[in-house]
């Protein structure tokens, strides 16, 4: 059972497919992931992965690394989770951010539009008990709906947020499980507003922008 942490709280999606959707017989080969290819690249404002098939782009004012910035240790997240995403997206004057991880999907794994918005629905207890961990019992979060994500070339993917402030600031996390053959998605982001910065309207143009590339032939 892999178990990550981000912000605080698990991402616990590849534990929970041994309870959701599990085949009797294979569904897929085996996936190889050549991780001695580099991440992918950057051109611009524009990421194109290498190691698996995605491409996003960064919004004005908005910076692109495929190494995870600094400061988000300091906003409360686990060094080891950020270490297996493939790419950063941040707002340097905000700290607002998304982190984008793709793993490959078991053998055995099925999935549907149902699952998905079960699985990100399932940890919201989770994480309202983290954030109260981490900012104290007062805190308490506004969960809002699960709702399912348009993402091009992905035909699942739910997504679930909350918002919360913390010394005053108003602040949103969302998650996103997305599945694309043969790949699990994992699109994680937080918003940090700040006057004068339209950052919700940010994350909605690197969704935009996202996309999962077919895969080339062996």
């Amino acid at each position: 059972m892999k178990v990550r942490r981000w912000m605080g709280f698990p991402i616990l999606a590849l534990a929970f497919l041994f309870l959701f959707g599990c085949a009797a017989v294979p569904v897929r080969d085996a996936v190889k992931v050549d991780m001695t290819l580099p991440v992918g690249k950057i051109e611009g404002k524009e990421f194109t992965g290498i190691r698996y098939p995605f491409k996003v782009a960064a919004p004005p004012g908005w910076e692109i690394s495929t190494q995870y910035p600094k400061f988000m240790i300091d906003l409360g997240y686990e060094k080891e989770g950020l270490g297996e995403s493939e790419v950063f997206l941040y707002n340097p004057a905000t700290q607002s951010n998304v982190q984008i991880d793709f793993t490959p999907a078991s053998r055995y794994a099925k999935f549907d539009q149902p699952t998905m918005e079960s699985l990100v629905n399932s940890i919201t207890d989770e994480f309202k008990e983290e954030l109260q961990q981490e900012h104290g019992k007062a805190l308490h979060p506004k969960i809002g709906p699960t709702q399912r994500v348009s993402l091009k070339g992905v035909p699942y993917a739910a997504r679930k947020s909350s918002t919360y402030a913390v010394k005053g600031t108003q602040r949103e996390q969302g998650w996103i499980y997305a599945f694309a053959e043969p790949y699990q998605i994992f699109i994680l982001y937080m918003i940090i507003e700040k006057e004068g910065f339209d950052d919700k309207g940010a994350i909605e143009r690197i969704l935009d922008s996202f996309e999962v590339l077919p895969r080339r032939s062996p």
